[in-house]
């Protein structure tokens, strides 16, 4: 057996195991206590889901995400829908179940799930994001299921458990981070400020740097974003084409020598846009006022 980390903390392993949660209660038999909550599950139970859209995995991703599940254990269960006789089928999470065989690992925590029980595991599911005490990764886990297994657009999770829409999606971007960095976010070495920062950065091996010297360093947030933002190539501002004829731009030069003041001009292609007169001060600005007034 392979001797892995374990990556799942107190908070997300209270989702839907309260005593009192219809999960439990009304869908399944008492004797089976996997039902509605994260169990370990044996490989060799787990069948995958033959309704699964996505038929080709990426054999090198698949053995890279192996060698982190190796390190790190699993961070996000999968999900599982129990099929009788011990045995279960995928729900979500092929790519983690694969790469988890490849890995060799005997057994992975999971979600066990009934059939029917979707409207009870998202009321259970919202219920705990809005009063347990978890971390950022534990949130963006349950917005992810939300999502994946409630058939929820961002819009709609964020009126459920009553977050700006750029929240969820914050907090989603979260599980795009390394999982060193994820455990690191779970552990409180760095905050939800410091990782917002790190998922700006593109290239992985530049996050982790940072995110070792944040821990070493105890740098602040606002340390952090001035760092990224020398690592983060700034993008140019696409400059605006401005559609003026050789006569718009005699009559600006014209405005201009007759106000003795730089005058702006600019035009769109479908003829819309703006004049801009420049002026010093309050005396300039009256003088060219005047000026027109008397036109």
């Amino acid at each position: 057996m392979v001797n892995k980390k374990r990556a799942l903390g107190r908070g997300l392993s209270a989702l839907l195991e309260n005593a009192n949660t219809d999960i439990t209660t009304r869908l399944s038999n008492e004797s089976d206590k996997t039902l509605g909550s994260i169990s370990e599950v044996a490989v060799s139970q787990i069948e995958a889901n033959p309704f699964q859209p996505r038929s080709l995995f990426e054999e090198e991703a698949l053995i890279e995400l192996s060698e982190s599940i190796k390190t790190y254990g699993i961070i996000q269960p999968v999900t599982l829908r129990k099929m009788g006789n011990d045995k279960f089928q995928l729900i979500s999470g092929e790519r983690r179940f694969r790469a988890s065989q490849i890995a060799g690992l005997e057994r992975i925590p999971a979600y066990v799930r009934v059939a029917d029980d979707q409207t009870m595991l998202e009321m259970a599911l919202v219920e705990n994001i809005q009063r347990e005490n978890l971390d950022a990764i534990e949130i963006a886990i349950s917005f992810k299921r939300l999502i994946e297994e409630c058939d929820l657009t961002q819009e709609n999770l964020s009126e459920k458990v009553s977050k700006k829409r750029s929240t969820v999606t914050n907090y989603l971007r979260l599980l795009k981070l390394p999982a060193e960095i994820q455990l690191g976010i779970r552990k409180n070495l760095i905050s939800m400020g410091h990782a917002r920062a790190l998922v700006a950065i593109e290239d992985e091996n530049e996050q982790l740097k940072l995110f070792e010297k944040i821990v070493n360093e105890q740098l602040s947030v606002r340390q952090v974003e001035a760092l990224v933002k020398g690592i983060t190539p700034q993008k140019p501002k696409p400059a605006t084409k401005n559609y003026l004829t050789s006569d718009l731009e005699h009559r600006r030069n014209f405005i201009a020598d007759r106000l003795s003041n730089k005058v702006e001009l600019k035009r769109s292609r479908t003829g819309t846009g703006k004049l801009i007169i420049n002026f010093k001060n309050d005396e300039d600005l009256n003088r060219v006022l005047s000026l027109l007034e008397n036109q």
